[in-house]
């Protein structure tokens, strides 16, 4: 079988399985945050943190619930860092550099999991399970909380009501992540994933010498790793690391879980807003742009031309020979399209246009389909814009599911798609015009602009994936870095819930002929078409001085 037929067959599979996966799933979440239903176990977890679930909760207040509960997380996961020496089950590793530690705390609170360590020589047990696979849950959880909470800002009227967020980010924890990690932990381990509390062994020669391997509750941390779009893994080769993922049938488990959420949210979105037609747009959009994507990275790493690629059947530079480049595309794209930031490949060996395709992909947004949560929130907002632009055009009050998008709510749309971009400009160019930054650059000229443009993009856009080549564990990287995916994962999060109260509040308008159609197929062409534009107007420029350059000078 030639490589592209195996690349384009795992495609294929992995479209009928989130085809089958699409609708229970996303009647199920649904179900879970329309219910009046409180389970047992989450009643016990409400008292225990004193909250009163039957609360509702206006927009500042959700907010206050969401920046309290990350803030706790963080000095939580930071004082944990730092007192590792002391804990049981450290395997002898000590407590982690105060800039490091932040840089951690602050990663995978923010849903990022941005790594300047080796996670096989730095974490110990507690530290891998007590601290970041507890938050891989809880910083997805307040993801969907987020998301759930716009979407009922365009369902309700007359109200500034959006929910509880205890309420909401329990029951994403218990009812949705939880249940779903459990069987995948399982299936992860049937194909050789590792899961045990087993301490250093030295094994084997390797180069003259022997070599240390770690072992750990593995297959339990990659399966929320990637269902909750994460990305930090166990081990420093990430998802490339046999013990993380161990052949090709688990490659593409893995990129099923990083897509199932995000994809289903999509009819989550239509049941509660009382449309379909309206979800499926929006899926519509994600998917287009999401298959558009694969597409142009299998084509330029299996297109690129010259003996050492000829021979190989493409690029293979950097990728595992049990994925190949089929499967080493796909994952990219998933991973750099969402928010995971998981790697089963070195971005950094890609082609020069493959490398731009990965960076571009967190550039959009990271909405198609993005986070759990934050890619719908994200591709809300940009449904916003596209509206309107659309009234703009016919010189008419833009409309979006009944309600007006007036002076105040673009808005806070137009804050949100602008927070992003200046951090990842404005801490590239700081980067580039200091001298200290810049000599942790690996490579010169436009690959190493790519390194650091790179780096920005993936914390500010709560990725997390890494180019490699750039050395980022230093006090200015680890702290930048740091800042860079506190306020690109928070500050959206404030105007995504001041836009979701100031919609909550409105009277429904009625549908008249003029009204624009947005479950329409046209409203979908417009969508991909601003989000593209927006994207390109913003970042040009620097990718012009990064991949683009290397790639046209290939």
């Amino acid at each position: 079988m030639s490589p592209v037929l195996a690349g384009v067959l795992q495609l294929l599979a992995l479209l009928v399985a989130l085809g089958l996966s699409y609708r229970p799933l996303g009647d199920h979440m649904a179900r879970v945050y329309s219910s009046d239903r409180h389970l047992r176990v989450e009643k016990w977890i409400y008292k225990g943190i004193g909250a009163n679930p039957s609360v509702e909760m206006r927009w500042p207040a959700y907010l206050r619930g969401v920046l309290a509960f990350s803030a706790v997380s963080v000095l939580f996961l930071y004082l944990l860092q730092r007192v590792q020496g002391s804990l049981p089950g450290s395997l002898g590793f000590v407590q982690i550099d105060p800039d490091q530690a932040f840089n951690t705390a602050a990663s995978f609170v923010a849903n990022t999991n941005w790594q300047s360590y080796y996670g096989e020589q730095a974490m110990g047990h507690v530290v891998q399970t007590g601290g970041l696979a507890v938050q891989n849950f809880v910083s997805a959880a307040v993801g969907i909380a987020v998301a759930v909470a716009l979407v009922r800002g365009f369902a309700r009227s007359r109200t500034g009501e959006l929910g509880n967020f205890w309420t909401d980010l329990v029951r994403g924890t218990v009812r949705i992540l939880l249940p779903i990690s459990v069987i995948g932990a399982l299936v992860l381990v049937a194909c050789g994933a590792i899961q045990n509390f087993a301490g250093i062994h030295e094994v084997g020669q390797f180069m003259g010498g022997t070599q240390q391997w770690n072992g750990g509750a593995v297959a339990s941390q990659e399966v929320i790793k990637e269902l909750g779009t994460n990305g930090g893994g166990y081990f420093n080769a990430n998802s490339a690391h046999p013990f993380e993922n161990p052949n090709g049938l688990s490659n593409l488990f893995e990129i099923y879980l990083i897509l199932v959420i995000p994809f289903a949210l999509t009819r989550t979105f239509g049941r509660m807003v009382g449309s379909l037609k309206q979800g499926y747009a929006i899926l519509g959009t994600m998917a287009t742009i999401w298959l558009g994507f694969t597409a142009l990275m299998m084509w330029t790493e299996f297109a690129h031309h010259g003996p050492a690629f000829d021979l190989a059947g493409g690029a293979m530079e950097g990728k595992e020979t049990r994925f190949g480049i089929g499967g080493s595309s796909i994952f990219a794209v998933a991973t750099t399209l969402t928010s995971t930031g998981a790697v089963n490949s070195f971005h950094s060996s890609y082609t020069g246009f493959g490398g731009g395709v990965t960076m571009l992909g967190m550039q959009l947004g990271e909405i198609a389909p993005g986070g759990v949560g934050s890619g719908l929130y994200g591709m809300l907002i940009m449904a916003v814009i596209a509206v309107f632009i659309a009234g703009l055009m016919v010189g008419r009050t833009p409309e979006y599911l009944g309600k007006k998008i007036g002076t105040r709510e673009i808005k806070f749309a137009a804050c949100y798609i602008l927070v992003t971009p200046a951090l990842v400009l404005g801490f590239t160019a700081v980067a580039m015009a200091l001298d200290t930054p810049s000599h942790s650059m690996t490579n010169s000229g436009a690959h190493g602009f790519s390194e650091i443009l790179y780096a920005y993009t993936s914390g500010a856009n709560n990725n997390g994936s890494a180019f490699a080549g750039l050395n980022a564990d230093t006090q200015w990287f680890n702290s930048t870095i740091g800042i860079a995916m506190l306020l690109g994962r928070f500050l959206p999060m404030v105007f995504v819930l001041a836009l979701a109260g100031s919609l909550a509040e409105q009277t429904p308008v009625p549908e008249t002929a003029g009204t624009l159609r947005t479950e329409k197929p046209l409203f979908t062409g417009l969508l991909v078409g601003t989000i593209l534009i927006i994207t390109g107007l913003t970042y040009f420029p620097a990718l012009a001085l990064g991949p683009l350059a290397e790639g046209l000078a290939a």
